[in-house]
């Protein structure tokens, strides 16, 4: 039996709180709010959050970061991508050398341009830093729904260490040595998956998707390549996986938002309705500002900021990708040659 702390209490860190319990684990769930903290122990629920998930008998909440931290072996970070830096510095002070961190929130920093396992690192140079990502909505996690993700970690023997914990019968872990593809792929899905959604809002079909999903993939791919993760990353399930999952589920945030814009909605508007951390709109400018940085081509992404930012409207974005100059799919330079 692991002792756990699970540093935020939102859906994914509920979900995970939940599975990383019935493993047999001692967990604690931290919430930023006293009083929601308050109220999730005496209902033993996240009713706003994720309902219909009860908490298993050892899982204690609490409002108290310390209490949290102190004493655990494994802490995993759920709180969303904007929130990373200012949690982590206050967990600084509680945090012992080498504490393992699992880092779950998928992001990249507009102004730094970090991954958030890389602002964990900054704001807890103590600490030992991993991450958790692959296609998980904590819907169906918590139901208990067969699932599938990553763990990357710099050392092999912490990745298998935390596999282990993680592992169960409905939720399975692979391992790789790629923290910064795995954290690429889940972050810049999330943009994709906001066109996806406008897609559907403005009534496109299948065929559209699946341009948007494939043509997303290889846009996240160069990038990554471009900036030193592995290829085999983008085509796993931080990758694919995490995009194809974002880009059509019911349950994406993400996908939501898009989905109302392509029905008119402001960017504020669809956001407020959704009622959650959109992250792909948080990471939208960052994939952009990465995209300038390393000189790659995206696109996707450029139209997606010009919808978000610039009140372009969403057919005159879509008419732009499918104008635009004509390209091989895998390289003119593959043809034979006399």
């Amino acid at each position: 039996m692991i002792k756990i702390g699970v540093i935020g209490a939102g859906s994914w860190g509920t979900a995970l709180a939940w599975l990383l319990t019935n493993n047999g684990h001692e967990v604690t769930l931290w919430s930023h709010r006293e009083e929601d903290a308050k109220l999730l122990q005496k209902e033993r629920e996240n009713k706003s959050k994720l309902p219909g998930v009860i908490f298993p008998d050892g899982l204690l909440v609490t409002g108290e970061l310390e209490t949290a931290i102190k004493g655990k072996e494994v802490l995993v970070l759920a709180v969303p991508s904007p929130a990373v830096r200012s949690t982590s510095r206050k967990m600084n002070p509680y945090i012992k050398q080498g504490q393992l961190i699992v880092n779950v929130a998928k992001g990249v920093e507009a102004d730094t341009l970090l991954a958030m396992s890389q602002i964990v690192e900054q704001e807890i140079p103590t600490a030992n830093v991993a991450v958790l990502s692959g296609p998980s909505h904590a819907e169906e996690v918590g139901k208990g729904l067969p699932t599938t993700c990553v763990i990357g970690a710099k050392e092999k023997e912490t990745a298998e260490y935390l596999q282990e914990i993680f592992m169960s019968p409905v939720f399975r872990v692979y391992t790789s040595p790629d923290l910064l593809g795995i954290e690429l792929g889940a972050a810049l899905k999330n943009v994709i998956a906001l066109a996806a959604g406008v897609a559907d809002g403005m009534g496109y079909g299948d065929n559209t998707k699946a341009a948007l999903i494939t043509r997303g993939i290889a846009e996240i791919s160069r990038l990554g390549i471009a900036m030193g993760a592995r290829a085999e990353t983008f085509f796993g399930l931080s990758g694919i996986g995490d995009l194809i999952v974002t880009c059509a589920s019911v349950h994406s945030r993400n996908r939501k938002a898009g989905y109302l814009m392509g029905k008119g909605y402001t960017m504020q508007e669809a956001m407020d309705e959704v009622k959650m951390v959109v992250e792909g709109v948080h990471s939208a400018k960052a994939a952009l500002s990465l995209s300038e940085k390393y000189q790659v081509e995206m696109p996707i992404i450029a139209e997606v900021n010009e919808v978000l930012f610039h009140n372009k409207k969403a057919a005159d974005a879509v008419n732009e990708l499918m104008l635009r100059m004509k390209k091989d799919e895998i390289g003119s330079d593959l043809w034979p040659t006399e």
